[in-house]
């Protein structure tokens, strides 16, 4: 029987330690916030300072010689005069009168006030209260106690934790109250040139779609995040404005926007940057280009007395006779649009260590094309040609098969995008589809073709841009994105082939050829910029 009684006991407080593991230390009272309640406890606090046992206050003279003397709380010493609970962690209780069993039992009703405190589970000890005692004491200062200390302490951490969330957020308020007081905003614009309208001005968008036009920009590059440029008109065709952002200094690049016309106002749009840029001040240059119809065509500034840091392009335009771009900088926030602007635009990607390189193929390369056909027919009229005076190949479709033109070595290593135009270049000219092969240097381009015709796609080391409608009259735009840049010198290839059953008068033009690549540079501008 003795045995038995001595499990049951140990039953007992193995449940009551578990059951308060799971539990906060009840120290709070629900009334009340846990803010004002709660005081840190150090995780130095030794096992005879852990009171865990609660018992009566009518049997304080039976505990308190007895082994249970430093784990024991009574009833009296429970609750502060303010009605919050000491720093103790009763997780059972011991009764060893009558008494002290009422007063346990109230002392319980008292904590199931707390929602988070369980009724500790009580244990009468009148028959054996050494015994039972020592029994008792055991179980409590084994690791079982270590375990409890440790829940103890998490707790306390917790409240600590919350604590400072509360402080954060309470900061966090002060500073949307103190933005808000002063109206600041996130970005500052640090430097702007208004656009300005001359009525002998006649727009640079055929400049954009021709070569590009560039700027350098009068304010150093540490801490910018953004800038804006303004445009005049809204584009009616289809196409794509091109933004890039490099150092003069290095020629690394920063950032890159591809932007359909549809996505532009006519008014400020902000080009952002996810992070400021950062390092020993540099001098920044904005280069902007088109391909498609005709471009939405940026607004000019007022003239100034510094050519340096005017808009120029590769041929001369009367516009930009010591004009610059209507231009607005901002330093701030990355990623965030200014208030005062209507539109936003993120980077199409970000060229942290590398060159921006745009180039255009040389007349020499367009003079050599080569006639790669892969069809059963053969024509009584010479279908690739080159167009001396408008820089343009034709690529006349034929009713079965692939017509095709080679033009051999001209893609360099590390481009990443090819753009030409190409129009039906007659009035009553059957609509032909027109695409773009770029095939490895070394690659048999008729049996590259012959592939694409049987199976409908390119081999694994090309890459094909599509098919592509054209029609009489219309001008269209055709783009290549590759996945990754190219790794070695690679053959551009014009395809044509006929969209219904008659190729009449499809005299395929393409012309306009623009590509751009990316490639590493050493990370010298600091230096060069400090010498």
């Amino acid at each position: 029987m003795s045995q038995l009684k001595n499990k049951r006991i140990c039953q007992i407080v193995l449940v009551a330690i578990l059951t308060g593991l799971l539990c906060m230390n009840g120290r709070c009272d629900v009334n009340k916030p846990i803010k004002s309640q709660l005081e840190p406890v150090f995780p130095t606090q030794s096992k005879a300072t852990l009171r865990m046992v609660l018992a009566g206050a009518s049997d304080r003279a039976i505990l308190a010689a007895g082994p249970l003397a430093h784990l024991v709380t009574f009833t009296d010493e429970l609750f502060r005069s303010d009605g919050t609970m000491r720093d103790v962690y009763p997780v059972l209780a011991v009764v060893a009168s009558s008494s002290g069993a009422r007063e346990v039992e109230a002392a319980s009703a008292a904590l199931a006030k707390f929602a988070t405190i369980p009724a500790p589970p009580v244990i009468r000890i009148d028959r054996d209260v050494d015994g039972v005692s020592a029994l008792v004491q055991t179980v409590l200062e084994s690791g079982l106690g270590r375990i409890s200390g440790y829940a103890r302490t998490m707790a306390t951490e917790l409240v600590m934790l919350r604590r400072e969330r509360e402080t954060l957020f309470e900061n966090f308020r002060v500073l949307e109250d103190a933005f808000r007081a002063r109206n600041w905003e996130p970005a500052s614009e640090i430097f702007a040139h208004d656009p300005f309208v001359d009525p002998k001005d006649e727009g640079i968008g055929r400049l954009m779609r021709e070569s590009w036009v560039e700027q350098l920009l009068p304010v150093s590059s540490f801490g910018v995040s953004g800038f804006a440029l303004h445009f005049r008109n809204a584009a009616k065709g289809s196409g794509e404005v091109i933004v890039t952002l490099d150092y003069v200094e290095s020629g690394e690049g920063v950032a890159e926007w591809i932007v359909p016309f549809s996505d532009l106002a006519a008014d400020w749009n902000f080009f952002s940057l996810p992070k400021a840029c950062d390092g020993s001040p540099r001098t920044l240059r904005l280069r902007v280009s088109a391909n498609g119809a005709e471009p939405p065509a940026p607004s000019l500034g007022h003239p100034i007395a510094s050519r340096r840091y005017a808009a120029r392009a590769r041929s001369l335009h009367g516009d930009l006779d010591h004009r610059p771009l209507a231009i607005k900088i901002y330093a701030g926030v990355p990623g965030v649009r200014p208030t005062a602007l209507p539109n936003s635009i993120a980077p199409s990607a970000l060229m942290s260590g590398r060159r921006i390189e745009d180039y255009r193929l040389p007349l020499d390369a367009l003079r050599a094309v080569a006639d790669v056909s892969v069809s059963p027919i053969v024509p009584d009229f010479q279908t690739i040609r080159f167009l001396e005076h408008e820089d343009a190949i034709v690529c006349h479709p034929l009713p079965a098969g692939i017509s095709a033109g080679a033009i051999a070595n001209v893609v360099a290593p590390g481009t990443v995008r090819f753009a030409a135009r190409a129009t039906i270049d007659h009035p009553e000219g059957k609509p032909a589809l027109v695409g773009f092969l770029l095939a490895p240097s070394a690659a048999n381009l008729r049996s590259e073709i012959a592939v694409l015709e049987r199976e409908g796609t390119a081999r694994r080391s090309a890459y094909f841009s599509g098919w592509r409608d054209i029609v009489a009259g219309e001008s269209a735009s055709i783009n290549i994105m590759l996945d990754a840049p190219t790794q070695r010198t690679m053959n551009l290839v014009i395809l044509s082939r006929a969209k219904g059953d008659s190729v009449d008068f499809s005299w395929l033009k393409v012309f306009d050829f623009r590509l751009v690549r990316h490639f590493d540079v050493e990370p010298r501008g600091e230096a060069s910029h400090g010498q």
